[in-house]
């Protein structure tokens, strides 16, 4: 655990069910005179667009959509959605959806406050203003995005998934329906599921964990494991609904102010490379890094392990921290997670080329046990055997 640490959350959370009645009240409070919606095209044709806009049209609010956000947001999209946003003379975003429109609309703030190409502001702490004032609506329980002050997108020329790490990057508000999840379909509810509790394990066994962030990703594994299965196989159950959205949002704070760790390292790579929806990476890659990281510190591990709900009868400390990794491979089979190999697009070939990728992580400092090119290609491989 770190000897000093800081803790920050730009971002207002307002929670609950029928939430999204109170939107332009925001809009209005964070002066927006002409709004984008950023989303994309599934939730478009689903009718939960036209929950936001609807409001927006009795309200008097000028809008303007753009909903050709795809998974794992490429640098193109953001430059697409943002040369409308500059001609339309937006001034007020809202990013509605999973983590790819949240990220695009942080991106595309972005580029409105400080001009240039995306590939401008990679990094950490390179923007020198705030971006245009952003509300985000997360409709999926697993990025955090909404809370976090980073953007992960796509660059297309080296097919690698880059980062803009900056507070300024934070949206103003996040604004959290539990009752715009009930229609997710359920294999979307697993990935994006298994996405949010991988963050919250993540945050809590990284190298740059402390107290604050142990203590919000523990609450949130113990919310995810208990609610995932029933959001599942009952979509409709908005006790459960409501729990993984509490669950998802608490562990984006903690991985916001933590880190997350070699999971995230291979699957940004495998999802730059063969565009593999970012939650089912994580999922299928969470129990092998689990593994690895075990040596790194035992304690922690086994910790999480009696929360996945590992047998403890009996066990040593060191015992019971393996059991946990049954306990990931069970839940993801559980919920219906495809195993690496039966994705067709996936190479071995490519696993060296993946293994670099992984190396040169922004997060691969953090994982808490050193990972080197040759750990990440024998992870890869494992993963993809099944063993």
């Amino acid at each position: 655990m770190l000897e000093t640490f800081s803790f920050n959350l730009p971002t207002r959370i307002e929670f609950g069910n029928g939430q999204i009645h109170n939107l332009t009240e925001y809009v209005r409070e964070l002066g927006g005179t002409k709004v984008m919606v950023i989303t994309d095209k599934g939730l478009n044709q689903s009718g939960i667009v036209e929950k936001v806009t609807v409001l927006l049209e009795e309200d008097g609010i000028n809008f303007v959509t753009y909903d050709n956000t795809k998974p794992n947001p490429r640098d193109q999209d953001c430059m697409e959605a943002y040369l409308l946003a500059q001609q339309e003379q937006v001034d007020l975003l809202i990013g509605l959806g999973g983590g790819s429109s949240m990220d695009t609309a942080k991106a595309v703030g972005v580029l409105l406050t400080h001009g240039g190409k995306i590939k401008d502001w990679y990094g950490l702490n390179v923007l020198n203003k705030p971006i245009t004032p952003l509300i985000c609506i997360p409709t999926t329980a697993g990025t955090g995005s909404e809370i976090t002050f980073f953007s992960v997108i796509t660059d297309t020329s080296t097919k690698l998934k880059m980062n803009i790490l900056d507070y300024r990057v934070a949206p103003k508000i996040a604004l959290l329906d539990p009752e715009l999840t009930v229609t997710l379909p359920p294999s979307i509810t697993a990935s994006t599921g298994m996405d949010a509790l991988t963050h919250a394990i993540e945050a809590y066994t990284c190298n740059l964990s402390e107290p604050i962030t142990d203590a919000l990703a523990l609450y949130a594994i113990d919310l995810i494991v208990k609610n995932l299965s029933q959001a599942v196989t009952n979509g409709q159950n908005l006790e459960a609904r409501r729990n993984m959205l509490v669950g998802s949002l608490i562990a984006g704070i903690a991985f916001g102010n933590s880190d997350v760790g070699g999971v995230h390292c291979m699957a940004e790579a495998l999802g730059g490379l063969y565009d593999t929806p970012h939650g089912v990476a994580n999922s299928m890659l969470l129990p092998y890094v689990f593994e690895y990281n075990i040596p790194s510190n035992v304690e922690k591990h086994a910790v999480v392990a009696k929360l996945l709900g590992a047998n403890t009868d009996g066990k040593t400390t060191e015992e019971i921290a393996f059991e946990g990794v049954s306990q990931l491979r069970e839940l993801a089979n559980e919920v219906g997670i495809p195993k690496m190999k039966d994705l067709e697009n996936i190479k071995v070939e490519d696993f060296d080329y993946l293994a670099e990728g992984a190396t040169q992580n922004v997060s691969a400092p953090s994982n808490p046990r050193v990972a080197k090119k040759e750990d990440y290609y024998q992870l890869f491989l494992k993963a993809y055997e099944g063993k």
